[in-house]
């Protein structure tokens, strides 16, 4: 029982008391590049998902064996051979999304997100943890990206998914779709956040 409470909280955690984005203050720059539109923003989400939730399996199953002194080096081609393959997954099955991401994808590899949870939970923890770890990390990310996401779009082009939702006559908001928006709209997400959550230490 009390291995399923922590596998839960381990999972649930990342959602909203521990959110990367919002409480650790990570993968900001991926937020203010990416999430113009919802269609990128969900798939750049997925992608982290999977790249995070597969790289702490496989981090986990050899952390007993990885060397300290070369583990960082290790860590970054689990993640780079991961991230390779969403890529060509992408570009064969996606690519309009692919091109629209560009080097965005390939930018996962430097994603401290990705790094803080491999270095923190994955070299310390076995691989069901280290996947729930990983999946609840990278949806509470994607959770961040889809909220600006929408708003940015809803507002600065009349859309969501592409599809006209505003009324006609309704002119965008060029300034939705700057990055600099992406950054406002983090912060009343945080500051709201803070407001609920009055027991998250500074």
């Amino acid at each position: 029982m009390a291995e399923k409470i922590k596998n839960k909280t381990v999972f649930f955690n990342p959602f909203s008391k521990n959110n990367p984005v919002v409480v650790q203050i990570l993968g900001i720059c991926s937020v203010l590049a990416v999430t113009a539109k919802l269609e990128p923003a969900l798939v750049m989400g997925m992608s982290v998902i999977a790249v995070l939730a597969f790289s702490n399996v496989i981090i986990s199953l050899l952390r007993n064996t990885i060397p300290t002194n070369i583990r960082i080096i290790v860590q970054l081609v689990v993640v780079a051979g991961l991230v390779i393959i969403v890529n060509q997954l992408l570009l064969a099955f996606a690519y309009d999304v692919a091109m629209q991401l560009s080097v965005f994808i390939g930018l996962i590899i430097t994603n401290c997100i990705l790094m803080g949870r491999l270095e923190a939970f994955a070299m310390a923890n076995s691989p069901w943890p280290s996947f729930l770890d990983g999946v609840g990390n990278g949806v509470g990310y994607t959770v961040i990206l889809l909220i600006v996401a929408f708003f940015r779009e809803l507002f600065g082009s009349g859309t969501l998914f592409g599809l006209q939702v505003m009324p006609d006559g309704y002119v965008p908001n060029g300034l939705m779709i700057l990055p600099p928006m992406a950054l406002i709209i983090v912060g009343c997400i945080i500051w709201v956040h803070r407001s609920i959550n009055k027991d998250i230490q500074e």
